[in-house]
């Protein structure tokens, strides 16, 4: 599958810095409270913790594997994307932005804006959209 020779080690290193952001970024932010909640957690609330701890924990591979990992960064930008404009989106355009979404914003943002230009596009359409898909039978 890999083409790495298509991607520049700048490229490789900016993706691993990154890779390595969103690992120390989200594990700072969530294994503290993995491991130490103090109340019970709401289904969602759970689910949420849980699947950005997975995230920063998968992101440490993505510092070693930066190419093989893309579909990390794929799912970083697809779920930012969402809720910028399923929940930042609709309370901005109604003048109804609370606390809490305004707190995330730039930090979600901030996501939105790196990944597309992390990613090696050109690396993307050759490695997941030009090649055939693995063989059903």
């Amino acid at each position: 599958m890999e083409k790495t020779a298509d991607v520049s080690v700048v490229r490789l290193y900016l993706l691993r810095a990154f890779y390595l952001l969103i690992a120390v970024g989200q594990g700072y932010e969530q294994w503290p409270l993995l491991v130490h909640h103090a109340t019970a957690w709401t289904l969602w609330q759970g689910v949420g913790h849980s699947m950005l701890g997975a995230l920063a924990a998968l992101a440490l591979l993505g510092v070693r594997y930066p190419l093989q990992m893309l579909p990390l960064l794929f799912y970083e930008f697809a779920w930012k994307s969402i809720w910028m404009l399923s929940v930042a989106l609709p309370q901005w355009a109604a003048h109804h932005v609370d606390a809490s979404t305004a707190e995330n914003v730039i930090a979600i943002g901030v996501g939105v804006i790196l990944c597309p230009l992390v990613i090696p596009w050109p690396y993307v359409f050759a490695n997941y959209i030009k090649r055939a898909g693995d063989r059903w039978k």
